[in-house]
């Protein structure tokens, strides 16, 4: 221990640094160039002035000198016009054509792929009934559909027998 009393500090300890409150903030008065709010501008969308146009104004696209007018002799006013017809949609023969190949595969595995092969063969026939539709396309497409409805049927029979069902 030492022979020093309480409360005392040794001579050669250092000092401690006084604790100072921090000064308060200092608030400078407005610029002259700042205008003082006023009380109306504190509620929001309220008009301020200045722009008043609405957003859905008509506005100018076109210069003066090119200015569309009204109808000439040339051209008559068309206030409505029918809808150009649309061009027929080809390509129901190929979808047909890939039904039939498709059935024709599954019918060579499975008896129950004819309702594939009877869809490509009525695809078929509707393609063929249309002008802008390959003609060959559409006979392959009844062609493999039909030999597919065949093959299926072949294995449905051989199915049948296999179960007794046709004795």
């Amino acid at each position: 221990m030492s022979d020093r009393e309480p409360g005392t500090e040794p001579e050669d300890a250092e000092p401690k640094p006084s604790i100072t409150q921090p000064k308060p903030p200092v608030v400078e008065p407005p610029s002259p160039d700042v205008a003082p709010v006023g009380a109306e501008s504190g509620v929001p969308g309220r008009h301020r002035g200045g722009f008043e146009r609405w957003p859905t104004a008509p506005v100018g696209v076109l210069p003066e000198e090119l200015t569309v007018e009204g109808p000439s002799e040339d051209q008559p006013l068309v206030l409505w016009a029918p809808p150009e017809p649309r061009a027929p949609y080809r390509g129901l023969a190929a979808w047909s054509l890939g039904f039939a190949i498709a059935a024709l595969v599954l019918s060579m595995f499975i008896g129950w792929a004819f309702p594939v092969g009877l869809a490509a063969i009525i695809a078929a026939i509707v393609a063929l009934r249309r002008p802008l539709e390959p003609r060959g396309v559409a006979v392959w497409a009844i062609v493999l559909g039909a030999i597919s409805v065949v093959y299926s049927a072949g294995w449905l029979m051989w199915a049948g027998t296999q179960v007794d069902l046709f004795v």
